[in-house]
């Protein structure tokens, strides 16, 4: 059975629709990390300590108060 064009139109715009919508949540998340990574360089590291260390120390601390 064919499918009718009304449906192939549809799959498409579903498809554009989900890829777009997945290209603004890489843009906002990396955006974020970005931001989060230069606050914690900035304000959360002791010295000698990698950004990626200092995030890993604070989420232990974290964890640990709970």
């Amino acid at each position: 059975m064919a499918k009718s064009k009304l449906v192939e139109a549809n799959e498409k715009i579903a498809e554009k629709v989900v890829d777009t919508y997945k290209k603004i949540e890489d843009t906002v998340v990396g955006g974020y990390t970005k931001i989060e990574d230069a606050f914690v360089d900035r304000y959360l590291t002791k010295e000698g300590e990698s950004v990626e260390e200092a995030k890993t120390r604070l989420k232990h601390e974290q964890n640990a108060h709970r």
